[in-house]
């Protein structure tokens, strides 16, 4: 620096500096240092910034009077700096030779200024509201020019004439712009041009707020005020940002995925090629007639490896990966920060000490303790942010793949995996990824901690440090082996859990049926019956987490015991001194944290590689093959055609179908008929691409609707159900309602067509939702309809409406292309042909009279069906009768779709020809014709008169509420009962005592250290050792009874309690319930909140007693000692208490938002799983995907200002 600074200019005077008590540094220091560290941080944070600026261009933002007047003074500080160097050429000019240091600083100043004006232009070309760099800069300029603010003073107070006017002057202006620039930098730009901010009508502030805002959380202040004031409501929650919606996350998580999947069966394929290569030239063999023996080839297979599986792990890696390491770089840093305390608390016990030490040596150590506290705090908090949202976007991300993937599984896939097992992985499964985020960067930071504390402990107290490290070596086998036993816990328990979830499913789906037959008890009794064994695992896996809680809670004091006693007794001469105690005592309590966060992260890391596995598999299964129906052929006349087909459910099931040949021409009316179970609606599910094709050929021209035999009822009103996402057009709708019959029905129901259905049609008769569907069906207006035996859930006389006036040659669908599964044969004389199915073939095919002459498969089948379908066929036409006298109110309406089949003797001994004149006679009958013709057009205008009548009815499903306000004490009460009032507080009783342990022992230590000032060191030291490793021993005696009471009795209890009532008041629950409660409410509360009483509640209250119990013994010890203390801290306890209540009103309400947010994810995943055949067969894949996506999102709106709350 000597060559900088010149010979009079020294860099560094320590009795200038410390020893004095008007400190200052040097000048040299000042015009090197001081000046160029601002610099220097600019220059080596740029080329990132202006890399990570050109991939993220949020648009352009227009010149503003704010940054005009930024760019004015960064013009203006860069002639200041450049004016410093011409001055200092002018004095050289003089004869005045100045050292290079006046040359070089205005130099590197000044060109620092020009890159900065450079960023302030270019960020706003590239949408930056407010720079984190320059702000860094800025303050760091302010922060290094504060000394030679004072030192200029204290020139210019004891000279009498300041010596260099020029550098003065241009100082302060220097001083003043880069203040002015500080302070420009707290104020945000407008948002950037055609942003998407400006079009959202409640925006989130997050994405404008400014820097200081943002590391502050200042921008969620309006919410948590809105909070305070009133409950908060859903429409108060601001929109999710962009960046963390399922519209962006999701498909970036399945983007690497499908990466995963291809390499996977690239490698697969290799590995297939390399097996079934060709065999070598019989010539070249080593055996006797050139063949290998089956032995040799059975073990080459064998020796093949398993096919590599597609790393689900990698994906989300790769997907979120970058994000969460911006986390992991403030952990980092958090994590430096930690170690400074430990050596400011040296130097200030060394200070107290130093009798002649200036005082503001004191007062600077308290003051960077304070900042260091103050920024390890910013800067944790950064890391946390960062942290929960990858793991929102990590479950917003799985919950997409799984709701995506369960649409287009293959139905092999669906018979390993339940509804009840796919809810878990959504809910249970991806909370354990949001769970693990938080502390997955302890998995390096803990070992960094460790390895840090134990450096500075060397450098404290030497070699008998190794004797702690020993300990913690000897805990690692005991914590793996913990972790694999709970591992094989969590596996088992995850299993339980699916079958409890999947019982209750069945359960809640066929409540109907259960109440019916007063089968509640014994069902009960199944579903304990599991959750017993859920709770025997769960406890299992509570007495290893106890052994492994007090194992790692112990491990600081044993580390710490062990180190004194070694040190204190290897020789006589080491004294544990007061600076030596407690300066090691905060690095022990520096060790505490990682090696108490270490089980978590292992349990939490445990149970996430199960779920990680469980994921894995389920988007692992085989998929419908959407190539499968080719939909492109337009080379031929026929809508459908099916060459050579051969079809089967599974690949390693034989074929439900053989050797299907088919065609279809356009505009005609086939049925299928056939025995049960000979292969009909197998038929309709290979014609839509539901089954795996083996071989053949599928083509269908145009689109397709399609009407299953069990018909699907979203939870929407009557008219969404028809409309099915198609725009409403009233005199299409209306004909729609005639054709199916359905107009009666209108009638009955409270709110007519705008009727809530309750989940799967709940309160609609088996006819009613079977002509909703096929209402769906007309309204689509598609090319192909496949009906499903539409028929066969409604009346006789239903059926035949129906027939005449939708599927039949003068119906609404005349000129379509129909496939008609029917067991009806009343019909079949006007179909245009009829296929015979017999065991998955097809046996004949051919018109009526065709079939009928031929004395087949056919003719058999007429015998079958023929006693049954004329009664039918006598009450079709007597209620056809009716119909065209005065269509009755009840003739169609709820009460009369179960088909009465009372035994007619007279009717059963017609002969089997009187049947086919009957059917041959209704074909000519043109009353019925002259009845349907007239129907849609009289009475349109009647009914849309009466839809404007109807009375506004409630919802049936009614919207889930959160509650408002505190958490009742009755919440509390209940769950205390649940785990027993006595016990509960004897539990809170041994948290106090394992407290007060803890704190004695702390007290012990400082009487040890005390003995150094005595001199009584050598006399004391087995008593004193002897005393402090009892208190350490009376700790983890206590930790363990605490453990083992708690978790693994009374609040495995409480949980099982917790249970048991719900259930029961489920089970008792009347119908309507059921009626008006979306099963996914339901779901979610046995499976997301049963986990969440099982898991989360116990370790919730295990931290705040811990804490609570900590907090008051220390303050009793400090007021004891320190009655002054009193005075700061009961100010602080009032000022905290008000902070607490004004944020946690905010944060609860936020908490119920959310849980009532999460039930409709499920109830409309199961809604959809059930339906998956029709919606995919619409062609409504995606919106239903859109929809799901949507009610995510909606969730997450909630769960995002919620961990905020929490920063």
């Amino acid at each position: 620096m000597e060559r900088l600074c010149g010979p009079k200019l020294p860099f560094w005077v320590a009795n200038q500096t410390l020893h004095t008590d008007s400190p200052d540094l040097p000048e040299c220091f000042q015009l090197s240092v001081l000046s160029w560290l601002p610099c220097v941080y600019l220059w080596l944070a740029c080329p990132p910034y202006l890399f990570y600026l050109q991939r993220n261009n949020k648009g352009y933002i227009m010149m503003s009077i704010l940054n005009r007047v930024k760019t004015v003074f960064g013009l203006v500080l860069w002639i200041v700096c450049w004016t410093d160097l011409f001055g200092t050429f002018h004095e050289l000019q003089q004869g005045d030779t100045k050292p290079p240091i006046y040359f070089v600083t205005p130099l590197v100043v000044g060109m620092t200024m020009l890159l900065a004006l450079f960023l302030i232009q270019f960020e706003r070309l590239r949408g930056v509201q407010s720079s984190g760099i320059l702000f860094i800069f800025w303050f760091l300029s302010v922060m290094c020019a504060i000394v030679p603010f004072r030192s200029k003073i204290l020139q210019a107070k004891y000279q009498s004439e300041i010596s260099d006017k020029l550098r003065f002057t241009t100082f302060y202006f220097y001083f003043s712009l880069i203040v002015a620039e500080l302070i420009l930098s707290c104020f945000n730009e407008k948002p950037p041009l055609f942003s998407n901010i400006d079009t959202d009508p409640n925006p989130c502030p997050q994405s404008t707020a400014g820097f200081l805002s943002t590391m502050t959380f200042w921008w969620f202040t309006s919410m948590a005020i809105k909070g305070y004031k009133n409950p908060l409501e859903a429409k108060d929650l601001w929109s999710l940002n962009k960046r963390d919606s399922s519209e962006v996350v999701v498909p970036k998580l399945l983007r690497e995925w499908e990466v995963e999947q291809a390499k996977a069966h690239s490698a697969e394929d290799q590995s297939t090629q390399a097996l079934y290569s060709k065999p070598p030239p019989a010539g070249e063999s080593n055996h006797v007639g050139g063949e290998s023996s089956p032995e040799e080839v059975e073990v080459l297979l064998s020796k093949q490896k398993d096919p590599k599986k597609p790393s689900f792990l990698r994906s989300l890696i790769k997907a979120f990966g970058p994000y969460f390491l911006i986390g992991s770089a403030f952990k980092l840093l958090q994590d430096l920060i930690t170690f400074v305390n430990p050596q400011l608390l040296k130097l200030l016990i060394s200070f107290t000490k130093q009798k002649g030490a200036p005082t503001w040596w004191g007062y600077a150590l308290a003051f960077l303790m304070f900042f260091a506290a103050f920024l390890q705090t910013l800067i944790l908090h950064q890391h946390f942010q960062y942290c929960f949202v990858t793991g929102m976007r990590l479950r917003t991300s799985i919950i997409g793949a799984i709701y995506r993937k369960s649409l287009i599984i293959t139905n092999a896939a669906k018979r390993t995996t339940t509804v009840g097992e796919i809810v878990n992985l959504m809910s249970v499964d991806a909370q354990r990824f949001m769970d693990l985020t938080t502390f997955l960067n302890m998995l390096w930071s803990a070992p960094l901690q460790i390895i840090l504390a134990l450096y500075f402990l060397w450098q404290n107290l030497g070699p008998s440090v190794l004797a702690g490290v020993a300990v913690m070596i000897l805990l690692i086998p005991l914590n793996a082996a913990i972790a694999v036993k709970t591992r094989a816990y969590q596996v088992e328990q995850m299993q339980y859990k699916d079958a409890r979830i999947k019982l209750m499913n069945e359960i809640l789906n066929g409540i109907k049926v259960l109440k019916l037959y007063a089968w509640e008890s014994s069902f009960k009794d199944k579903v304990l019956e599991i959750r017993q064994n859920e709770l025997n695992v769960l406890r299992k896996t509570a007495y290893l987490g106890a052994l492994s809680t007090v194992a790692w809670t112990s491990a600081p004091f044993l580390v710490a015991l062990t180190t004194f006693a070694v040190y204190v007794t290897v020789d006589k001469n080491n004294i544990l001194d007061a600076e030596k105690a407690f300066v090691s005592l905060s690095l022990f309590n520096i060790l505490r944290f990682p090696l108490n966060m270490l089980p978590q992260v292992i349990s939490c890391i445990v149970q996430a590689s199960v779920s990680l596995k469980r994921i894995q598999d389920f988007l692992s299964h085989d998929e419908l093959d959407p190539e499968s129906v080719d939909r492109t052929n337009t080379a031929t006349d026929s809508s459908v055609t099916v060459v050579n087909g051969k079809f089967t459910w599974a690949k390693q099931d034989p074929p439900a179908l053989h050797n299907i040949n088919l065609m279809v021409p356009q505009g005609s009316l086939l049925a299928v008929v056939g025995h049960v179970g000979c292969g009909k609606s197998s038929l309709v599910s290979a014609l839509l691409g539901e089954m795996e094709k083996m071989e053949g050929d599928i083509s269908i021209q145009g689109s397709v609707a399609y009407v299953p035999q069990q018909a699907w009822i979203q939870n929407a009103t009557l008219r969404d159900n028809i409309l099915f996402g198609k725009a409403y057009n009233e005199q299409k709708y209306r004909c729609c309602l005639e054709a199916c019959a359905l107009t009666q029905d209108l009638e009955v129901l409270p709110g007519g067509d705008l009727t809530e259905i309750g989940e799967k049609g709940i309160n609609l008769s088996g006819g009613q939702r079977q002509r909703v569907s096929l209402a769906r069906a007309l309204y689509n207006k598609a090319d192909v309809y496949l009906l499903d035996d539409p028929l066969s859930a409604v009346d006789a006389h239903v059926a035949k409406h129906i027939f005449d006036h939708v599927i039949g040659p003068e119906g609404a669908l005349q000129g379509k292309t129909r496939i008609l599964v029917t067991h009806g044969i009343s019909f079949l004389p006007q179909v245009d042909n009829i296929v015979v199915m017999v065991e998955g073939r097809v046996s004949e095919m051919g018109s009526y009279q065709e079939l009928l002459k031929q004395n087949g498969a056919f003719a058999e089948f007429l015998r079958n069906y023929s006693l049954e379908d004329i009664i039918e066929e006598d009450e079709a036409t007597e209620a056809l009768t009716d119909e065209e006298e005065d269509f009755p109110d009840d003739a169609l309406s709820n009460h009369t779709d179960m088909v009465d089949n009372e035994p007619v003797v007279n009717e059963a001994k017609r002969q089997f020809i009187r049947q086919i004149s009957i059917i041959s006679g209704d074909l000519e009958n043109p009353k019925s014709r002259s009845v349907r013709k007239r129907l849609c057009s009289e009475r349109k205008h009647a009914e849309s008169d009466s839809e404007k009548k109807l009375p506004k009815v409630a919802k049936l499903i009614q919207a889930e509420t959160a509650e408002t306000g505190r958490v009742k004490s009755k919440v509390f009460w209940e769950y205390a009962k649940a785990v027993g009032p006595l016990l509960s507080l004897f539990i809170c009783f041994l948290y106090g005592c394992q407290s007060a342990a803890a704190i004695g022992a702390n007290v012990w230590l400082s009487q040890w250290t005390n003995d150094a000032a005595q001199n009584v060191t050598q006399e004391n030291v087995s008593m004193r050792v002897g005393v402090y490793a009892a208190l350490g021993m009376a700790q983890g005696v206590l930790l363990l009874a605490n453990c083992l009471l708690s978790k693994a009795y009374s609040m495995l209890r409480a949980a099982k309690l917790m249970h048991l009532y719900m259930l029961q008041g489920v089970l008792r629950a009347p119908q309507g319930f059921f009626e008006s409660t979306p099963t996914g409410r339901v779901l979610n509360r046995f499976s997301k909140d049963v986990d969440i009483i099982d898991s989360h509640i116990p370790d919730n209250i295990d931290i705040w007693m811990r804490t609570f119990w900590y907090t008051v013994n220390v303050l009793i010890v400090c007021s004891a000692l320190t009655p002054l203390f009193l005075l700061v801290v009961v100010p602080l306890m009032v000022f905290y208490w008000w902070v607490q209540r004004f944020y946690v009103a905010t944060s609860r309400q936020l908490k119920r938002l959310e849980s009532v947010s999460r039930s409709p994810i499920y109830s409309h995943f199961s809604e959809t799983v059930t339906g998956s055949s029709v919606i995919r067969a619409y062609g409504r894949h995606d919106a239903f995907v859109l929809m799901s996506d949507m009610k995510v999102d909606e969730n997450q709106k909630s769960y995002y200002p919620g961990i905020v709350s929490n920063r």
